[in-house]
């Protein structure tokens, strides 16, 4: 089958490798679409996986064509979306239900083979049958969302908030989305590229800028301050922008190299939460169903669909901010 291999830091290459075969209880999934996701990045740079070479994809879909020998779940021919996350379930964070902190944690697309190929292979119970109504080639998008889910559990947001979201790229698009719907008062947004900002605006938040300088805000800052850019610059200013006893959430995914200055004493002083929100938690299943009512509109989000043939490319697209969720098609 063809298949994205990164081969090592900075080479990825479209070729052929051998056809997966499933476990007891895995499944075969005939991939439909995988998004590309700033992970995919730090891979490419040589941080997070934890050996090269590897099929990258933890953003995928597709329908069922193989089932392991155990496996009474599903049927051949089900469509399915996939959750990535891997966990030991014996390590003290799997012990006390952080599974996403597990000691050995892993992840298709990131530590073993993922969804950037014509088939994939899953375990039954990372897989969520989707509805008929679902397009599989959109639901794609439920593993971000899922992330974006499990940003707001960290949150745990009261009603009427004031909200400023750094990035507006397809993350800081879904917190948009979840924080319209989970009760907050305003919602502004910044970015540095002006056409990702007017897609902010035709979402419907309340402001946007090139800069937080640019927004109206009384009361010294907002309550929940969501950085989903991983750059340094946005994370020190975001850092600056809290409100007296608000929360700042570090949801973009940083390089390991990535520092910020805090002040101690105004966290202290001023009640200043600072807190991150890691991948997925318990939070796929509920994404896969708020997906399914149409919480984002697919058409909006994901502005490229190429071929799997020009995953190196898409992956230079990507990496210059152009575009919002790119997905190649196997």
């Amino acid at each position: 089958m063809k298949a994205a291999v990164i081969e090592a830091p900075g080479k990825v290459t479209v070729t052929t490798v051998p056809d997966p075969t499933p476990g007891p209880r895995e499944v075969v999934v005939d991939v439909a679409a995988c998004g590309l996701c700033g992970t995919d990045l730090h891979i490419l740079q040589g941080e997070f996986a934890p050996t090269l070479p590897v099929v990258p994809g933890h953003e995928f879909a597709g329908e069922v064509v193989g089932l392991g020998s155990e496996v009474t779940e599903l049927s051949l021919g089900d469509r399915v979306a996939v959750d990535p996350s891997l966990y030991c379930h014996e390590c003290r964070y799997c012990r006390v239900g952080r599974n996403n902190l597990c000691d050995r944690w892993q992840a298709i697309g990131v530590t073993v083979a993922g969804g950037a190929a014509e088939y994939a292979v899953a375990p039954v119970a990372n897989c969520v049958r989707l509805p008929d109504h679902v397009d599989v080639q959109d639901a794609a998008l439920i593993e971000p969302l899922s992330c974006a889910v499990r940003g707001y559990d960290v949150l745990n947001s009261r009603l009427g908030s004031h909200v400023l979201i750094y990035g507006s790229g397809t993350m800081g698009l879904m917190m948009l989305e979840l924080a319209k719907r989970t009760g907050a008062a305003s919602v502004d947004v910044v970015d540095v590229n002006p056409e990702r900002l007017a897609t902010a605006e035709k979402l419907g938040c309340s402001q946007v800028g090139l800069s937080a300088d640019e927004l109206r805000r009384s009361g010294g800052g907002w309550d929940v301050v969501v950085d989903a850019t991983g750059n340094a610059a946005a994370i020190q200013d975001g850092l600056e922008r809290v409100a007296k006893a608000g929360t700042f959430l570090q949801f973009g995914v940083s390089d390991y190299a990535t520092k910020a200055t805090i002040s101690p004493y105004r966290i202290y002083n001023q009640e200043i939460t600072i807190t991150g929100s890691m991948a997925v938690l318990h939070s796929y299943e509920r994404a896969a169903e708020l997906f399914a009512t149409g919480v984002l509109d697919p058409q909006v989000f994901i502005s490229h669909r190429l071929p799997l043939t020009e995953y190196p490319q898409a992956l230079d697209q990507f990496a210059a901010g152009q575009g919002r969720k790119i997905v190649v098609l196997p």
